[in-house]
């Protein structure tokens, strides 16, 4: 019998297989259709990746690594901006906490599923909580999907993505387009075979807008990247749940304002078709939109139709490559615009007639933005100067980049203020108003141009242990910080600094020797010339009060002459100084009357004390390195001051000849003395000693024609003068030159490249050199000269960090008594910094232009960080700074800004106390005759300011000046910034009389202010 045929079984085994097949293929179809299991899959993904704002720092949070949309926002620097603020003084108030599901699906990539808005950038605020600053980012956009006109929803899905307006399966996921997907998969195998084969991408709007938000620099440069794409834009579309018909509405919006196109000039970065209109096109964007909402066929304002429908359809192209399609492309723009503008017209979706009438229309591209006008000058002084605080904040140096970035600021600025005084300032330019406010007078404006004056002003107020900066202005119409950015002679102020000083070294002698009797008090042993120290101990042997403060009270008593008659030897040479005011020359005031009336002569000597009084203390070897003439720092002093003088002789003759070749070093030498024929022979032979006996001949007979010198005499010379004939010092002598003139040009003779640098290293034994007549015992008096002139840089060292100490700006200090009276140069921003000082009692408290920020507002990355109060920093002790303050009221009572006495007063209150000190600087270019004599004086500027207190919360500064040589033509003091500071008083007023909790806010963003940032 024979076996049963296996092909029954085959056969039924096919057919099953067939039918599971066609199964999967009809489930495959269905699904590709519906999306039904992708909508259940996603959706509960979705559901699982939230998060929630917390009133405490998150943990174990993920953010975006790149992207453009991440960086623009500044999301990917969250980590970082945290942690910097944290060091700061910043505190987290409140932060999104990620829930571990969206943590790990960060950590693999995929990008975080929240409403991201379409519009973003940096807002800054006042204290109030009014804007003073917006940037929106983009400027323009569609506000919904009901504001985009239908016609350009329907030109989108028909260039890009035709399935995502089909809402017929509301489960669709939008994420993929399975024909497209499918080609854009065969087409890339192709591709592997022939490289011209055009290979089409297979990305739908949602993955698009993923990968130029969050892939790197935009772009998917691997299979891997098109995946995050993918998965991403699926788990967004389903994020609110199966039905994805609104969230393919979203996705067309979203699209629309923020696809890429390019940077233009003057614009920027130009994101979404809004924008693109404006700024490429310079359309009115809301004409452009009401046009395309008329029906196409309607003949009236078809042509205005047809340019809006091409412009518009030019930028959805123009996204490809946006640089090559507005530059050298642009005739290719043109082409595939009418190409898909017939083919929409073929497809039923525009008209015939509109479809003619954009074929006609011209593209005609900006090639720059033209730019905005800008804000009035009020509000655009407190936007800058907070942005410029903010990005030293954040590390982010560009403004533009801060301004695009995710973040709300809530500063100290008192908006309203701010703006009534930055007008006010502005308006004194009119020769009218400053008429009116009493400034045309004199020692104010009595002559010069007020329009060419610049003002500075600052006000502080001390609140919740911060000093809160409520008005920072200046009428200069540039982003420059005056009160924080220059360094300007303020005159007189430098008198506080000094006076502060002084009564610090009190308050140190009074801890050291307060406690001791009298009897210990006459064996303490006292340096020759320390006064303040021989004060100090003679008034705690004698005096009944033996109080840190009776000290103090006692050391403003002290009396100084006002006399000009007598020469200061400070800053390496003889020096005079002059009062403001004749009639001082005669007085012999107080220390507390000479700061009222700020008397110079009474300072310089003041700080001749403080030098000696760091000189000559006992502990101190400067009276014994000046009366012994073994002492072994004499010659370690010696050989300082030489190379430090010698080395600033080498810089300077460096830079007068570096670059010229001999013949024109030599000429320029020759002009600098009297051209005697001895003295051009050391010159030449110095300066060229392998030169030609012809040269030296030639030489001397071009800078010397009248004298007639023959061959022998000029041989003679030639022979006398020979290298190695005399020392370096001997031919410096015989030349009129210094002798390191000599040397510098005959070494740059033999290497004209050489640096600064190399000169000064080269030259260390020749700097000794040149000096050699310092080290001999004869010259004694010149030793102990210049071994002065070391200490006193020494000592003003000290005074430096004492200065330092208590917020002084810059470096160094010229080693000068003049510094006493402003030499040294000051800003107002740190004269403020000391009168805050003064005013809370010796404290300081930290200055806080920004109390709080909010970034990534309603994000999973949100964050709100508000300003700590702090522990404040003892830096004087209370009494010095009670001393001070009583002292600076007395100048506004009686003395130099007597003008300002009871303009904060109000009638049947206690009146306010005011204080504050004023100066004057005049920086002056003299040049001198040889012989010291004045040739000529030229102004290169003038300032006035006037640093002050205001009852016992706030304090400031106002500054006036005049740049340039147009301050010769005005003659103002400080009594125009005081003055001007009278004419703010009814602007002050309010907030200086409030109460803290009835004026500006201090605090971090509010949650009322959270939410709507949100």
């Amino acid at each position: 019998m024979r076996p049963p045929s296996r092909w029954p079984r085959r056969l039924l085994l096919w057919g099953g297989a067939a039918v599971v097949v066609a199964g999967a293929v009809e489930l495959a179809t269905w699904e590709m259709r519906t999306s039904t299991l992708q909508a259940r899959f996603f959706s509960d993904w979705a559901r699982g990746l939230t998060w929630e704002v917390r009133t405490q720092p998150a943990e174990g949070n993920r953010y975006p690594v790149a992207g453009p949309f991440d960086e623009r926002r500044g999301h990917h620097r969250l980590p970082e901006f945290t942690t910097r603020l944290s060091e700061r003084g910043y505190a987290v108030l409140s932060q999104a906490q990620q829930s571990p599901a969206l943590q790990r699906y960060l950590e693999r990539g995929f990008f975080a599923p929240y409403p991201e808005r379409a519009q973003a950038g940096l807002q800054v605020r006042d204290c109030r909580g009014d804007t003073l600053f917006e940037s929106r980012v983009p400027r323009r956009v569609y506000p919904s999907h009901e504001d985009v006109p239908l016609v350009v929803a329907q030109a989108l899905g028909f260039i890009e993505n035709r399935e995502v307006l089909d809402l017929a399966e509301p489960r669709h996921n939008p994420a993929i387009e399975w024909t497209r997907l499918g080609k854009a998969v065969l087409d890339q195998f192709v591709e592997l075979v022939h490289d011209d084969h055009p290979a089409a991408g297979g990305s739908t709007l949602a993955t698009q807008i993923e990968k130029f938000r969050h892939s790197p620099e935009g772009r998917t440069s691997s299979a891997g990247d098109k995946y995050l794409q993918m998965v991403s834009a699926s788990v967004r579309a389903y994020r609110d749940g199966e039905d994805t018909t609104q969230a393919r509405h979203r996705i067309v919006l979203d699209y629309l304002n923020s696809l890429p196109l390019g940077a233009q000039k003057g614009w920027g970065e130009v994101l979404g078709v809004s924008e693109g209109l404006e700024a490429w096109y310079g359309a009115d964007v809301d004409a452009v939109n009401r046009l395309l909402r008329e029906p196409g066929e309607q003949p009236e304002g078809l042509q205005a139709r047809g340019v809006a429908l091409r412009q518009v359809l030019s930028l959805m192209i123009a996204q490809r490559r946006p640089a090559h399609y507005f530059g050298g492309g642009r005739p290719q723009l043109m082409q595939m615009t009418a190409s898909y503008l017939r083919l929409m017209a073929d497809e039923g979706l525009i008209a015939p007639a509109l479809r003619d009438a954009a074929l006609q229309a011209p593209l005609e591209v900006r090639a720059a933005f033209p730019g905005r006008i800008d804000e009035d000058a009020s509000a655009r002084k407190a936007a800058t100067l907070m942005r410029v605080q903010l990005s030293t904040l954040l590390d982010t140096p560009r403004l533009y980049d801060l301004d695009r970035m995710d973040v709300s600021a809530l500063t100290s600025i008192d908006g309203t203020l701010q703006q009534r005084i930055t007008r006010l300032l502005g308006s004194l330019s009119d020769p009218q108003v400053a008429r009116e406010a009493g400034l045309l007078n004199r020692q104010l404006l009595e002559q010069g141009d007020p329009a060419r004056l610049l003002y500075s002003f600052t006000l502080y107020e001390r609140s919740q242990g911060m000093n809160l900066v409520r008005v920072q202005t200046d009428n200069l119409a540039q982003p420059f910080d005056i009160n924080g950015g220059a360094k300007l002679e303020l005159g007189s102020t430098a008198k506080l600094r000094t006076l502060t000083t002084y009564l610090e070294i009190i308050a140190s002698l009074h801890r050291q020797y307060g406690g001791l009797a009298p009897a210990a008090l006459a064996e303490v042993e006292v340096g020759p010339k320390d006064r303040l120290t021989q004060w100090a101990i003679e008034h705690l042997r004698s005096a009944p009060n033996r109080s840190l403060q009776a000290m103090l009270d006692a050391a403003m008593e002290r009396k100084y002459s006002a006399s000009p008659g007598e020469t200061f030897f400070t800053g390496g040479g003889a020096h005079t100084f002059d009062n403001f005011n004749r009639d001082d020359n005669a007085r012999m005031p107080t220390l507390s009357v000479a700061l009222r009336d700020s008397v110079n002569l009474v300072f310089i000597r003041l700080m001749r004390d403080i030098v000696y009084h760091h000189l000559y203390q006992a502990s101190g070897p400067t009276a014994q390195i000046l009366s012994d003439e073994n002492h072994p720092e004499r010659t370690v002093l010696l050989r300082r001051f030489a190379d430090k003088e010698g080395s600033q002789f080498m810089r300077n003759f460096y830079r007068r000849h570096h670059g010229k070749g001999p013949t024109e070093m030599l000429a320029q030498m020759a002009a600098s003395v009297t051209p005697t024929a001895s003295r051009l022979a050391v010159i030449h032979r110095s300066v060229l000693p392998g030169a030609s006996f012809e040269a030296f001949s030639a030489y001397l007979r071009t800078h010397q024609p009248r004298q007639s010198l023959d061959e022998e005499e000029l041989l003679t010379l030639y022979q006398r003068h020979a290298p190695g004939k005399y020392s370096l010092a001997d031919r410096g002598y015989l030349a009129r030159l210094h002798p390191l003139e000599l040397w510098v040009a005959a070494y740059l003779v033999e290497h004209p490249q050489a640096t600064m640098a190399d000169v000064l290293r080269d030259g260390a034994a020749e700097r000794e050199a040149s000096y050699s007549w310092l080290f001999r015992s004869r010259a004694r008096a010149g030793q102990n000269s210049r071994i002065l002139q070391l200490l006193e840089i020494e000592a003003f060292a000290k005074i430096h960090r004492a200065w330092a100490r208590l917020g002084y700006p810059f470096d160094t200090l010229v080693p000068s008594y003049a510094t006493s009276i402003g030499s040294s140069g000051d800003r107002p921003a740190a004269l403020a910094e000391l009168m805050g000082i003064i005013v809370n009692g010796g404290l300081r408290l930290p200055t806080v232009h920004v109390n709080g920020l909010m970034f990534a507002a309603g994000s999973p990355y949100e964050v709100v960080l508000g300003r700590r109060t702090g522990e404040p920093e003892r830096v004087m002790v209370p009494e010095v700074a009670g001393t001070l303050r009583r002292a600076l009221g007395l100048v506004v009572n009686e003395g130099t800004a007597r003008r300002l006495k009871g303009s904060f007063d109000e009638p049947g209150l206690e009146p306010l106390m005011v204080g504050g000190k004023t100066g004057t600087g005049d920086n002056r270019l003299n040049t001198y005759t040889r012989g010291g004599g004045l040739i000529s004086s030229r102004s290169t500027s003038r300032t006035a300011t006037f640093v002050f207190y205001i009852g016992e919360r706030h304090f400031g500064t106002l500054t006036a000046f005049v740049l340039g040589p147009e301050a010769d033509k005005y003659s103002f003091t400080s009594a125009l910034p005081v003055q001007i500071l009278k004419t703010m008083a009814p602007f002050l007023k309010p907030s200086v009389a409030a109460s803290p909790t009835e004026g500006c806010g201090v605090g971090a963003p509010t949650a009322a202010q959270a939410e709507a940032a949100r």
